[in-house]
């Protein structure tokens, strides 16, 4: 649980290991699974959600406090967060599209699913429900994709290795995958007791 009592330090830790977005909370796993299966590709696809939930955290943040409360239309977070979302990812695709085609095209289908990615609606659902201040928030924002991106960089790398190693036939393609998620989800779960969170 994130508050707005704790310091910065704690909230980059608790955000990139001990709830990470994706070997915690199992959150963001298409494109954990799906992208990561060459590192040029994660370390983009990490870089595009950094961007995407960074803005789209502190756009709802901004949403939530100036305009939903106030007029006291809180029902319609959830749809008025996915459209925010919908029109960054779009933002985002036409940039990458123009600016890095070659990453553009790696990046296949993946890059728009940004869109429907529920770490990216999650945080933004998050910073509202944890009622951190817009500093705090940006901190979190910040902190959630960059655990993402290291948790989809190890793997990518390990994928690699796993690709080239003599490993028996039937464990071959998604079953050594899935046992190396996991495993890398328990050592995750070795920092759920720093400072006590």
């Amino acid at each position: 649980m994130i508050s707005n009592d704790m310091t910065w330090y704690m909230i980059i830790i608790s955000a990139v290991l001990i709830n990470n977005i994706i070997l915690i909370r199992f959150l963001a796993l298409c494109s954990f699974f799906g992208v990561s299966n060459k590192l040029e590709t994660s370390i983009g696809m990490g870089m595009a959600v950094i961007f995407v939930i960074v803005i789209a955290g502190a756009a709802s943040w901004l949403l939530w406090h100036y305009l939903l409360l106030p007029l006291k239309l809180e029902y319609l977070r959830t749809a008025a967060f996915i459209l925010v979302i919908a029109g960054l990812v779009q933002f985002l695709e036409m940039y990458m599209r123009k600016a890095m085609p070659a990453l553009y095209h790696a990046m296949g289908i993946y890059l728009p699913l940004i869109t429907t990615n529920c770490a990216v609606l999650a945080v933004a659902l998050l910073v509202v429900d944890y009622n951190l201040g817009f500093i705090n928030t940006l901190i979190y924002s910040v902190s959630v994709p960059v655990g993402y991106t290291l948790s989809i960089i190890l793997f990518a790398g390990i994928r690699e290795r796993i690709d080239i190693a003599p490993i028996p036939k039937f464990l071959k393609g998604y079953p050594i995958i899935f046992i190396t998620a996991s495993m890398m989800s328990m050592a995750f779960l070795g920092f759920s007791h720093l400072f006590g969170l």
